[in-house]
């Protein structure tokens, strides 16, 4: 094969230079493959740049299996064992990148997450991974299809040109945050080779309210306190996340609502606990014995951000509840106003979509990928790795452990 022709066909072609394509090409180029790293966009990493206000929340020292969302839960199990967070942070601290835990295992840069894609691209060079971005692929053919021989592998046309690769990784992404120029393609890449796509959901976002619901919170807009969430509708599991809830104009947002969010659909039970950690009926007992003469209202304020605690009191107790001393209140009325407290009922009409989600649920079915090399069960050379692929872990740098792990599984088996 003359040299031109050798730099049109390459071992493995990556579609997508976000952090599962570009970690699945670094491996697969340390293997001693040669590897061609295509991008739609205008240059690679662009989540990553976003990603943790800027700073990138790069793994969470605390990951298991148990984080993440999947029709078969069983099946991250095997790439999560084989690339740990541990394994990326030795990377991270051979390129000299400072980092801190922010908080539950959560790591971020010191400086900024360009230090990361760096240390990415850095890689790449130095495994001999070919990248280039501004590059759309056209269409994919088996190569047997294509008149260029009966060998396996596959023929892609992009805006650059033709390429020949004996294996194919789909690393593009989801349909998150369309601003940065997520689609639908390998969705529509797996549906082309007979893979099951299953139904995709926006996940990690921040939920809407209508009506009076939203009537009664818009104004409060900025508030943030602390909250435990519940989800019900899951059977015997009820998911719970302890974080802090922001309201917005539109709804509510922060980290505890935007964990939930990856399990809440539309017409489930939403129950939030105001006062997490503590006993609230215990609370009030306390301060009933200890300030007999001050208002609940004033009370509850001092517990909660006050202006939340002012609605809450006006919205959500009964008339003339909320503004006489609490020695006044019975047991029973204490015992109603603590129910309320801890299982405060939110009622979201639907989410922000993927304009705004972090992640995208669903996707290519995992029954037909095989868990420790990510390549396809039906079409041999075919990979699909990273948010393409019904995997999806929740708030705080799983997602982009499970890229990393996916990356390197299917990068140490090309």
């Amino acid at each position: 094969m003359n040299e031109h022709a050798r730099s049109r066909h390459f071992d493995a072609l990556v579609v997508g230079g976000g952090a599962a394509g570009l970690m699945c090409a670094i491996t697969a180029g340390q293997r001693g493959r040669r590897v061609l790293v295509v991008d739609h966009a205008n240059r690679v990493g662009k989540k990553i740049l976003m990603s943790g206000g800027g700073r990138c929340n790069f793994t969470n020292t605390g990951t298991t299996p148990a984080n993440f969302l999947s029709a078969n839960p069983h099946f991250c199990k095997s790439a999560l064992a084989r690339y740990t967070p541990a394994d990326f942070i030795a990377m991270v601290e051979r390129h000299g990148i400072a980092y801190h835990e922010k908080e539950l295992g959560q790591l971020f840069c010191d400086d900024s997450s360009k230090q990361i894609v760096k240390m990415l691209l850095d890689e790449c060079a130095a495994a001999g991974v070919r990248v280039e971005t501004g590059c759309s692929i056209e269409r994919v053919l088996p190569r047997d299809e294509d008149g260029a021989g009966g060998s396996a592998g596959f023929h892609v046309h992009t805006t650059q040109g033709a390429f020949t690769t004996a294996a194919l990784v789909v690393a593009s992404g989801g349909l998150s945050i369309p601003s940065m120029g997520a689609t639908g393609f390998g969705y529509e890449l797996a549906r082309q080779f007979g893979h099951t796509v299953l139904p995709t959901r926006a996940g990690l976002v921040p939920l809407t309210l209508s009506g009076k619901h939203q009537e009664r919170l818009a104004d409060l807009s900025g508030v943030a306190l602390p909250v435990t969430a519940t989800c019900f509708g899951h059977g015997g599991d009820a998911p719970s996340f302890s974080n802090f809830m922001l309201i917005t104009h539109r709804g509510v947002s922060g980290p505890a609502i935007l964990q939930i969010s990856s399990y809440w659909q539309p017409g489930e039970e939403l129950r939030l606990d105001l006062l997490p950690g503590s006993d609230p009926l215990a609370t009030l007992k306390q301060l009933q014995a200890q300030r007999p003469a001050a208002e609940l209202r004033t009370l509850l304020g001092e517990l909660l951000p006050k202006r939340f605690a002012q609605r809450f009191c006006e919205v959500w107790l009964p008339a003339g509840m909320h503004n006489r001393p609490i020695r006044q209140y019975n047991a029973p009325q204490l015992r109603a106003i603590a129910e309320v407290l801890q299982h405060w009922p939110l009622v979201a009409s639907g989410t922000e979509g993927y304009r705004t989600a972090e992640v995208t649920l669903g996707g290519v079915d995992t029954d037909e990928l095989s868990s420790s090399t990510m390549q396809s069960r039906r079409v041999p050379g075919l990979y699909f790795i990273g948010e393409v692929v019904d995997v999806t872990g929740w708030l705080g740098g799983y997602n982009f452990q499970w890229a990393w792990a996916s990356g390197h599984a299917a990068g140490t088996a090309i």
